[in-house]
């Protein structure tokens, strides 16, 4: 039987900023190596497969936390859950902070990426308080927190390292990324009741890999989710060499390397909130996609061909904010192509999809990097894209069909 609810919702006003904040973090997490990469590089002697492999890892531990954690949660309560992850993630931060050597900062990522896999149970948290009439809401404000975290994680790593400093320029970013995890602890602790009574030690639900079954088997969302996996593959194997390619090519330091991601994060943040919508009321999902993926296809590959700074960043700013339109676009399609009711578990599938290219892009982009050139991961990527495109058209072609359009 399904854990019982609470006869009333626990107040939700105080919890969901709560959730949010631990979702920020999250993000940090993930941005916040990136300006540091590096630097991680000439501290360890570590070779550019090695130091993509940081990024690889991280995703590859959030893939197996989101497998585990929401499924979890059911189980043993919200709460608990979020206690557990947020906890082990400041420790995580630490850990990295003073990691001896490169294998060792390997494990750390790919430990803090398995905490940080938490937002199935931030979701389950949100729609347990959530009434109906407000979910669509409360869960959009998730992509939003998405959307700062991975501006400030970047801008945080670069603005705070100190490389003049050795092993040491690591702590200061890590350590505040450590304080910001304890506060969100603090306030789990203060403003978050459970949401589950009771426990549900057997409680059956078709797990992330039955979606990912089930979607596949579907003309429409296999290609969807198979144009995620190739954007996202694409996407990071760019993200991941950004600062060893920015270092070589315009002699980048941590600093450099963040401001210049945190100022392309805030025009993605920007595009999302509010282009994207218009986009697709103007001129419709399947076309804002494929758009948004060729302008980006283009932008890189004059990102990669850039002989002048002003127009790298010109061009990675397009980038990201054409890649950042497909995405609200994409998940209103997975919603209109699911079975009525697994709306949820489909597009939990094809975030699961966009984690699995995320750790396969970086280790390509890592080994591209260290035997071709090092504009040889962006070209790849803006390459990569364009497949992804294709597979969109597709998507909403055979989408219209079912509708005998």
């Amino acid at each position: 039987m399904p854990p019982r609810r609470p006869a009333a919702p626990p107040d939700a006003r105080m919890a969901v900023p709560v959730l949010l904040l631990i979702v920020f973090v999250s993000l940090i997490g993930f941005g916040v190596v990136i300006p540091l990469l590096p630097f991680y590089a000439s501290v360890f002697d570590a070779a550019p497969w090695q130091v993509t492999l940081m990024f690889a890892t991280f995703s590859a531990g959030q893939f197996l936390g989101e497998l585990t954690w929401g499924r979890l949660s059911d189980r043993i309560g919200r709460r608990p859950v979020l206690l557990i992850t947020i906890a082990a993630s400041a420790v995580g931060y630490v850990a990295l902070a003073f990691a001896p050597g490169i294998w060792i900062a390997i494990l750390v990522r790919f430990a803090a990426g398995f905490f940080s896999g938490n937002i199935s149970a931030i979701q389950g948290y949100i729609v347990d308080v959530t009434p109906p009439e407000r979910l669509a809401g409360r869960l959009g404000l998730i992509g939003g927190a998405f959307g700062i975290g991975f501006v400030v994680g970047p801008w945080l790593g670069g603005v705070l390292a100190r490389p003049e400093l050795g092993a040491a320029g690591f702590h200061p970013p890590l350590l505040v990324s450590a304080g910001l995890c304890v506060v969100a602890t603090i306030g789990v602790l203060a403003f978050v009741r459970e949401s589950v009574r009771e426990a549900a030690p057997h409680l059956g639900r078709p797990g992330p890999l039955a979606a990912l079954a089930e979607a596949w088997a579907d003309p429409v969302l296999r290609r969807l989710v198979a144009m995620t996996f190739m954007g996202f593959a694409s996407f990071s194997a760019m993200w991941s060499v950004l600062g060893l390619w920015g270092a070589a090519r315009f002699a980048w330091g941590p600093k450099e390397i963040g401001l210049v991601m945190g100022a392309t994060g805030v025009a993605a943040a920007l595009s999302q909130s509010f282009a994207s919508g218009m986009l697709v009321r103007r001129i419709g999902e399947v076309t804002t996609i494929v758009a948004g993926l060729v302008v980006t296809s283009v932008a890189l590959l004059a990102q990669a061909a850039s002989p002048w700074v002003s127009l790298c960043i010109a061009a990675l700013t397009v980038a990201v904010t054409g890649h950042t339109l497909t995405q609200p676009a994409t998940s209103s399609l997975i919603s209109q192509a699911a079975p009525h009711g697994r709306q949820g578990a489909i597009l939990g599938a094809n975030n699961a999809a966009g984690s699995a290219a995320r750790v396969i892009g970086p280790v390509l982009a890592g080994i591209m990097f260290s035997s071709l050139a090092h504009w040889a991961p962006i070209v790849f990527a803006g390459l990569g894209v364009l497949p992804a495109a294709w597979l969109a058209w597709r998507a909403g072609r055979q989408l219209r069909l079912r509708r005998g359009l």
